[in-house]
């Protein structure tokens, strides 16, 4: 058995370094937020409304941006030395306390919520810090993170303590002040640029994830239901549209674009690119939730409105969130593959049809899905060229 040391963190992203691949701390990490997404998911098909959407999506934006903050820093500075496992540990335990907050059940709280936020925070700050002190050629960056990042800790650790009246207030101020520090630190972070390998991979295995929570979805609606046609046929759809857009995103998955320029002014792209992929994961779970509704309601007569409106309506934002990511990967506006980008809007309007057929039935609200998404399928395969081929510098250039 290896001795596993304190090794002081180093920056990563350097190019010298080669490919990257995520580690295995990395993956096992991710594990927490398998269960607090379906957690968060489980809230949604409890409280299918507008004010149960905005719940599902509020805090699923939370729970993200927890992700994503670690993920960012291991991308830079990940040694995987003892301290930097026991951090990690630590912020698993406070998403383990954050899911069981956010249960329907009696464990549901918000203080209890607010307080496992607040310590996976002050984690990341502790992170930060060891990184402040061993990497010199980086402490304007992190300067700039532990004064945003300690401020919205601050924040959290407050809104523990407050009344249920001014909480949700608290969490709204501090994550602005948690989105708004990397913004304002964007020219130091051109200087320390991301893993171009490593970063779309995490984002890429998120993605996954939250794929993953649609195969449970068929899995749970089919246990709703007796063994017969309608049910399993409808589940076998619901495998269908997983399995589409599985296929939509990762045949035109790029992530060179998430390495700033330092000498390019226009720095909207790997900012769009990232970000997106909230919108993108946050529709792929709810259209999960979706199709165990479909699957559980197949045969019953039509589609209820909001679980119809549910289905239809995160798929169009996983169409956009899509396009927009396509987008930003392809500065140049002459590409063919530019294409990609107004086929995924031109099936919204289809979706958007779909939902105001009141009289379809689940089945048919399913299947005209995955229909919109092998049209997609196929517009993609008739690109003329392969998304994959395109050069780095070509993604630098505007």
């Amino acid at each position: 058995m290896s001795v596993i040391k304190i090794t002081p963190p180093h920056l990563r992203t350097k190019e010298s370094e080669g490919h990257r691949a995520a580690t295995w701390l990395e993956l096992f990490y991710d594990l927490a937020f398998v269960v607090a997404v379906a957690v968060i998911a489980g809230r949604l098909l409890a409280d299918v409304s507008w004010s149960g959407a905005a719940s599902y999506f509020g805090y699923f934006a939370l729970l993200w941006w927890l992700w994503a903050s670690h993920t960012y820093y291991a991308d830079r500075y990940d040694t995987d030395d003892l301290v930097y496992r026991l951090l990690a540990a630590g912020q698993m335990v406070a998403v383990v306390v954050i899911a069981s907050a956010l249960s329907p059940e009696e464990a549901g709280s918000t203080q209890a919520f607010a307080y496992g936020y607040a310590v996976s925070r002050w984690l990341l700050v502790v992170m930060y810090w060891r990184a402040y002190r061993h990497v010199e050629e980086t402490r304007d960056l992190v300067k700039g993170y532990l004064t945003g990042f300690g401020t919205a800790a601050v924040v959290w650790s407050v809104s523990a303590l407050a009344s249920d009246d001014f909480r949700i207030g608290l969490w709204a101020l501090a994550l602005v002040i948690d989105l708004a520090t990397p913004w304002i630190m964007r020219k130091e972070q051109a200087r320390v640029p991301l893993d171009v390998s490593h970063l779309p991979e995490r984002f890429g295995l998120f993605t996954i994830l939250v794929l993953g929570e649609s195969i449970a979805a068929v899995v749970m609606g089919l246990s709703h239901s007796e063994w017969s046609v309608l049910p399993t046929t409808t589940a076998a759809v619901g495998i269908g549209v997983a399995t589409a857009l599985w296929w939509l995103y990762f045949d035109n998955a790029r992530g060179s674009v998430v390495r700033r320029d330092a000498s390019v002014r226009r720095t909207w792209r790997p900012t769009a690119w990232i970000y997106t992929h909230l919108p993108l994961a946050a529709g792929l779970g709810a259209s999960g939730v979706g199709i165990e509704i479909a699957v559980s309601e197949a045969g019953h007569g039509p589609m209820p409105s909001p679980e119809r409106w549910l289905l239809v309506g995160s798929v169009v934002v996983v169409f956009g969130a899509l396009a927009l990511i396509q987008l930003a990967a392809t500065p140049n506006r002459a590409s063919p593959e530019r294409q990609i980008v107004f086929a995924r809007l031109l099936g919204v309007p289809f979706l958007l049809i779909m939902g105001l057929l009141s009289d379809l039935e689940a089945q048919w609200v399913a299947g005209g899905v995955l229909g919109v998404c092998v049209a997609e399928l196929i517009a993609d395969m008739s690109s003329p060229d392969d998304p994959m081929t395109v050069s780095e510098s070509e993604i630098r250039s505007d």
